[in-house]
């Protein structure tokens, strides 16, 4: 079999000492056998969906074998509705299967849920293994491929169960967007255009300017944004790797999104549509608090139309949001904790007054 050599774009680190890996993000980076000769271990259990599976499962198996590694595939049913109990115990069955050790290094060949999933198992299989991280979505290549936060969800709530457990390496091959549906394309620019609101007005306005080539898959300016949201979500994990403070404000968005997700069902709105909306609404409130303008508002409202993603919440009537806002990892005492612009590209942590609140909610859900 052939191998072309990788086109790599950008190479960055995600700096935490000991537990420090790069990021590295190109084009055919799953063919190319002496990066994924670098991989840790010599077999290689990789973790992926019936979905992706018949995508690139032949072709990373191809590169690994020809790398000199053993692969053991694991292939799990596709869905955030899957990212539960079961399918996680699922995993530890196959490793077990299989007498998979410690030396075993659990590969996440998916999109987030596989990520998260996978990042657990390999936390917790014989108490840590090595994990590696091979985003095939937008979402996770920008987000959640980054930064080491595991978990499966609970009927009550989402990611209410995992660990912080950071990757050796995250390989972003952005060949692997050409066959990613525009639905989940337009949810991954979501977690790009909440990079931009929460930390980086000048990414902000470069979106605005470029949505249209994003949502045309245009090379350059996918490789740039996913590179810039990296960057973005790598130095705000330095700071603050478990989230005691700072790391909170990449939740923007995720408390009203939480809240859509598990009250509509998980999987009936992709995650990332579900934090387009909640960033909506959260400039909606953050106009009420008086901390942003209702031009900026409307900026934020304009680009996540552009990318294709809802910007009316459904209704699930205020006791039933309530309910569900109340169970998020951000909250302290008993107070629903939002994250805020304040202004547009800064943000604020705070409770919101109820009255403001259920003013939010009225004006942004469906009558």
């Amino acid at each position: 079999m052939s191998h072309t050599p990788a086109s790599i774009f950008a190479q960055l680190n995600v700096d935490l000492g000991e537990r420090s890996y790069p990021i590295i993000i190109g084009s055919e980076l799953l063919t190319d056998v002496e990066l994924i000769r670098s991989l840790p271990g010599k077999r290689i259990a990789i973790v992926t969906n019936t979905v992706v599976a018949p995508l690139y499962l032949e072709r990373l198996s191809a590169t690994l074998e020809a790398a000199g590694k053993q692969c053991v595939p694991i292939v799990l049913p596709d869905g955030e509705e899957e990212k539960n109990a079961e399918n996680l115990m699922a995993i530890f069955t196959a490793l077990l299967e299989q007498k998979c050790d410690r030396k075993i290094t659990l590969l996440a060949l998916g999109g987030g849920v596989i990520g998260d999933m996978t990042g657990f198992a390999a936390a917790t299989y014989m108490r840590g293994v090595p994990f590696v991280q091979v985003p095939t979505t937008l979402l996770a290549q920008v987000d959640s491929s980054v930064g080491g936060k595991t978990a499966i969800n609970h009927p009550l709530g989402k990611n209410m169960i995992g660990a912080f457990y950071q990757p050796q390496l995250v390989l972003a091959d952005t060949a692997t967007l050409a066959a990613l549906p525009d639905r989940e394309l337009s949810a991954g620019l979501a977690e790009v255009i909440k990079h931009g609101a929460i930390i980086d007005a000048a990414f902000f306005n470069w979106l605005e300017e470029n949505i249209y080539l994003l949502r045309a898959r245009d090379a350059g300016a996918l490789a740039y944004a996913i590179r810039r949201s990296c960057e973005i979500k790598a130095e705000v994990v330095r700071q603050d790797e478990r989230e005691s403070g700072l790391r909170a404000i990449l939740n923007f968005g995720h408390t009203f999104g939480h809240a859509i997700e598990a009250g509509l069902g998980y999987g009936e709105w992709l995650h990332g549509e579900a934090v387009g909306c909640g960033m909506v609404m959260a400039a909606d409130l953050s106009v009420r608090m008086g901390y942003l303008s209702p031009a900026e508002q409307a900026r934020l409202v304009a680009l996540v139309k552009a990318a294709g993603l809802p910007t009316t919440a459904p209704n699930l009537g205020e006791s039933r949001w309530l309910d569900l806002m109340e169970v998020d990892k951000k909250n302290e005492g008993g107070q629903i904790k939002f994250i805020l612009l304040k202004p547009l590209g800064s943000t604020s942590i705070t409770a919101a007054p109820a009255d403001l609140l259920s003013a939010t909610l009225t004006a942004c859900t469906h009558p």
